[in-house]
């Protein structure tokens, strides 16, 4: 018997920021697209934006917005979120930007306090999405 191949695809858009290391914005295989960690970089300046936890928060949403994008998803496709912080104490003002980007359904996340990211970021944000159409429905 014949193994089915399973394809893999990497994305690499130019309207979110660059990787900052040797890995992809995202890859898809099957229907999972895993988002990697993602920072508030902006990608015109590739630098981080300035203003603090919740302005990296809502950068590092955009890009992940537009990494899903480029593969016909969007937020309300994500299903996991994990969120590092380098201080806890921003917990709070973090969930305001995110429930921009997700406004109702939210999808399962973790959030953790790190002593250190990349770049001095005080945040990253990764997700894993569903590619496809997803239908929602009342909880048991």
């Amino acid at each position: 018997m014949e193994e089915e191949i399973t394809r893999r695809l990497t994305v690499d858009t130019k309207n979110a920021a660059a990787a900052v290391g040797p890995y992809s914005q995202a890859v898809v295989i099957g229907k999972t697209v895993y988002v990697s960690g993602t920072m508030g970089i902006s990608p015109a300046t590739n630098s981080l934006v300035s203003g603090g936890t919740r302005k990296e928060a809502e950068m590092a949403l955009k890009n992940i917005s537009e990494v899903l994008k480029t593969v016909g998803c969007t937020t309300h496709n994500v299903v996991k979120v994990t969120v590092l912080l380098t201080d806890m104490q921003d917990f709070d003002g973090v969930n305001e930007i995110y429930k921009q980007f997700f406004p109702k359904d939210y999808p399962a996340r973790a959030a953790y306090q790190v002593a250190k990211l990349p770049k001095g970021a005080k945040i990253e944000i990764e997700a894993i999405a569903h590619l496809g159409p997803i239908e929602d429905y009342e909880a048991y």
